[in-house]
C-alpha cells in the first residue's frame, strides 16, 4: 500500500512506511561486513584485522554522503510540506552535485596517502601491506558509497522507500556473490574482497542517478541545480550529527584498534572487529527506522501539525524501546553463534570475543533512543541538539571510557566502554526531548 508523507500515522502504519528503510539498512550493513566474514573464514585473523584497520577510513568518507543526505532531506521535505515542489527538486539536484564533487576529492586524497593513513589507524608491520592494498582498491568506489548513503534518505523523501530497499538487495547480492567467488572459490584474498565491495557500491550509487535524471512518478527528480549556499550550509548543519556519528564511529574504531593492539595484538583487533560488525548489523535496524521516520517528522513539522508530531514522537519511542530490548536479549542468548559466523578454527579467539561481546551488547539497551533522537532533531532542523547528542554519544564519552576504564578494569574496561557511554548519553537525550516539546503546540494557522 502506498503511504504518503502527509498522512496521519498510527504505530502500525509508521512501521509499514519505515520497513523498507529498515530492511535496506540491514542489507547494507550485512554486505558491508561480508568482506570481514569471508576474510575471517578464508584469509585469517590478520586479514580480518587489516579490513578493520581500513574500514574507519571508508566510513569517514562515506559519512559526508550521509550528512548531505539526512540534512538535505530535512530541507527538501520541509519545502515539500510548504508546497514548494520546484525548489525541492532544485535543492535535491544541487546537493547531489556537491556530493559527487566532495567524493572525488576525498577519494583521491585517500588513495594517495593510504599507507601513512593505515599506520595512523593502528596497522602493524605484519598487516600494513594487506591494509594498503585493500584500502586503495576500496577508495575507487567511495564516491558511489557516498551516493549510496545520500540516496538512502532521498528515496524515502521521494515516497519510494522500496526502491532503496531493492537496490540494497541487488548491490548486496552482487557483493556477497563476488566475495564468495573471488575470496572463497578463486582464493584472491583481500583484493577480491575489496573488488566485491566496490562493485556493490557502484550498483547502489549509479542506478539512482539514472532514475532521478529521467522523468519519474516519485515526488523528486533532477532539475537544473540552483546554487544555494545558505541551503547547503543548513543541510550540512542539520546533517552534521549523522556525519559526526559516522566519523566518531570511525575514530572510535581506530582507538579500539590501537588500544587492543597494545593489549592483545592482532587477535584483539580481530575480536573487536567481530563485535563491531555484529553491532553494525543490529543498530542498522534502529538507523533504518530513524531514516525512514525522519522525512515524516520533517514534513509534519513543515506543515506545522503539532498534534501529529506528538503522536509520531510517542510511536517512535515505543518502537525503538521494544527493538532495543529484543536486541539485547538476542545478543546474550546467541553470542556464541554470532561470533562463530566470523571466526572458525581458533577457540581461544572465539572465547575471548564471546566473553567481550556479552558485556559489549549491554549498549543495545540504551543506544536505540539515542540513535532515534539524533535523526529526530535533524528532521526538526535542530542540528545543534542532534550534533551534540551524536558527539557526546559516539565520540566524547567513548574516548574517555576507552582510555580510563582499562586502567581500573583491564581488558573488561574496553568491552564496557560503549555501554557506559550510551547509558550516560541517554540522560542528555531525554533532557533535549523535554526542551523540544514546544513543537507539539504548533498549528498551520501559526505561520
Amino acid at each position: 500500500m502506498h503511504i504518503q508523507l502527509s498522512e496521519k500515522f498510527t504505530t502500525r502504519k509508521l512501521l509499514r512506511f519505515t520497513m523498507s528503510s529498515i530492511l535496506m539498512m540491514v542489507f547494507i550493513s550485512i554486505y558491508s561486513v561480508v568482506d570481514g566474514l569471508f576474510v575471517g573464514r578464508y584469509v585469517g585473523s590478520n586479514g580480518l584485522a587489516a579490513v578493520n584497520i581500513v574500514f574507519p577510513l571508508i566510513m569517514t568518507i562515506g559519512s559526508f554522503g550521509f550528512m548531505l543526505g539526512t540534512g538535505g532531506t530535512a530541507e527538501v521535505a520541509r519545502a515539500m510540506g510548504e508546497k514548494r515542489d520546484q525548489a525541492a527538486n532544485q535543492y535535491f539536484s544541487f546537493l547531489t552535485l556537491v556530493t559527487v564533487l566532495i567524493g572525488v576529492f576525498l577519494s583521491l586524497l585517500a588513495f594517495i596517502f593510504m599507507e601513512p593513513l593505515c599506520y595512523l589507524m593502528g596497522a602493524s608491520e605484519r598487516i600494513i601491506g594487506d591494509s594498503v592494498t585493500y584500502g586503495r582498491i576500496c577508495t575507487l568506489g567511495t564516491v558511489f558509497f557516498m551516493l549510496q548513503g545520500f540516496f538512502q534518505s532521498f528515496f524515502v523523501t521521494a515516497e519510494r522507500p522500496k526502491m532503496g530497499f531493492y537496490l540494497s538487495i541487488l548491490s548486496g547480492v552482487i557483493n556477497i556473490f563476488l566475495d564468495w567467488l573471488l575470496v572463497g572459490v578463486w582464493g584472491i584474498g583481500l583484493p577480491g574482497a575489496a573488488i566485491a565491495t566496490v562493485c556493490g557500491f557502484m550498483i547502489s550509487g549509479l542506478i539512482p542517478i539514472f532514475y532521478f535524471f529521467y522523468k519519474n512518478t516519485s515526488r523528486l527528480q533532477f532539475a537544473t541545480p540552483v546554487k544555494d549556499v545558505s541551503m547547503l550550509l543548513r543541510s550540512m548543519s542539520n546533517g552534521a550529527s549523522e556525519m559526526v556519528t559516522n566519523i566518531s564511529r570511525s575514530l572510535i574504531t581506530v582507538l579500539f584498534n590501537v588500544r587492543l593492539m597494545q593489549l592483545l595484538g592482532e587477535d584483539g583487533v580481530a575480536a573487536i572487529s567481530v563485535m563491531l560488525y555484529i553491532e553494525f548489523i543490529f543498530t542498522a535496524v534502529l538507523i533504518g527506522f530513524s531514516i525512514g521516520a525522519a522525512p515524516v517528522i520533517g514534513y509534519h513539522f513543515g506543515a506545522r501539525n503539532g498534534d501529529e508530531l506528538k503522536k509520531l514522537h510517542q510511536s517512535c519511542l515505543k518502537i525503538v524501546g521494544m527493538v532495543s530490548i529484543v536486541m539485547f536479549i538476542l545478543s546474550e542468548l546467541a553470542a556464541s553463534v554470532l561470533v562463530s559466523i566470523f571466526i572458525v578454527s581458533n577457540p581461544t579467539l572465539i572465547e575471548l570475543t564471546v566473553q567481550g561481546f556479552r558485556i559489549f551488547a549491554i549498549s543495545f539497551l540504551f543506544c536505540g533512543i539515542n540513535i532515534f533522537a539524533s535523526a529526530y532533531f535533524t528532521a526538526l532542523g535542530n542540528g545543534r541538539a542532534s550534533a551534540m547528542i551524536s558527539f557526546i554519544r559516539t565520540l566524547f564519552l567513548q574516548v574517555i571510557m576507552i582510555l580510563v576504564l582499562p586502567q581500573f578494569l583491564g581488558i573488561q574496561g574496553i568491552w564496557m566502554a560503549l555501554p557506559v557511554a550510551e547509558a550516560l548519553t541517554l540522560g542528555l537525550t531525554f533532557w533535549y526531548f523535554k526542551q523540544q516539546q514546544s513543537v507539539f503546540k504548533i498549528r498551520p494557522t501559526d505561520r
